[in-house]
């Protein structure tokens, strides 16, 4: 059973929000608070007093937009506590996901807020309260969100092939389509190293361990990946043989 902090600076929408939250079986107790002080007051008292006590706060559905500190801003102060609640973000505003998932975010809900989208922001927060005394699993080095149609999807890192650079955006590309973040690929190759992604051109970032093939022709280079064949600039040919190399062994 859960005990929630609904935090929004429009009192209609925090009303909607905590209507919909208490009329869930698994919330024990919603509240709310209409600004950032007041939230991160409450939540530094309920803290303070630990987990058992009948003001503990288990997850915090927060918006990003407020005046003042924002969302964010409170998430970002949150992380310096030594046993914060879970933040599930709830905005009108999708071009804030990615950072939201640094900052540990187990959920990003869009408003207008759908009840069942809402019960499944709850069924993720209850799996990671359920057992506190195992690791918090951390969404955001696992998959990354998207939207699609209005929606917030999490695709799979694992599942990425390749991304391509379109301005301040990324192309994610996987075996079933693409979908494009709002993500520079300067920020996903700091982000991705560690996964077995490298940059083998200034437009494109790709999953070593799913090129097929590499081509040379005429001193230039390029991989194939599925279908896509892709150019290796020459900054970075050198570099990519000797990590294919490595790869296999040789």
């Amino acid at each position: 059973m859960l005990r929630v902090l609904a935090v929004d600076d429009e009192e209609p929408a925090l009303e909607e929000l905590l209507y919909l939250l208490r009329a869930d079986p698994r919330i024990r107790s919603a509240e709310g608070a209409t600004g950032a002080t007041e939230a991160l007051r409450r939540i530094g008292s309920a803290v303070e007093a630990g987990p058992d006590d009948p003001a503990a706060i288990d997850v915090v559905f927060l918006d990003i937009h407020m005046a003042g500190l924002t969302g964010l801003d409170v998430a970002q102060l949150l992380a310096g506590f030594a046993a914060p609640p879970l933040i599930v973000f709830v905005t009108a505003h999708e071009g804030f996901a990615v950072h939201a998932f640094d900052l540990k975010a187990v959920d990003y809900v869009l408003k207008p807020v759908r009840r069942e989208r809402l019960a499944e922001a709850v069924r993720r927060v209850a799996e990671q309260v359920g057992d506190r005394s195992a690791p918090v699993h951390d969404t955001a080095h696992d998959q990354i969100p998207v939207e699609l149609g209005g929606v917030i999807r999490f695709v799979p890192i694992d599942d990425i092939t390749y991304a391509e650079a379109q301005g301040d955006y990324a192309r994610l590309h996987t075996a079933t389509g693409s979908h494009l973040v709002r993500v520079p690929l300067t920020t996903l190759e700091e982000r991705w190293r560690a996964r077995g992604f490298v940059r083998i051109h200034r437009r494109h970032l790709v999953a070593l361990g799913r090129i097929d093939e590499l081509r040379l022709d005429a001193g230039s280079m390029s991989v194939r990946i599925g279908t896509a064949s892709l150019a290796v600039s020459r900054r970075h040919t050198r570099a990519l043989r000797d990590l294919l190399m490595r790869q296999t062994g040789r």
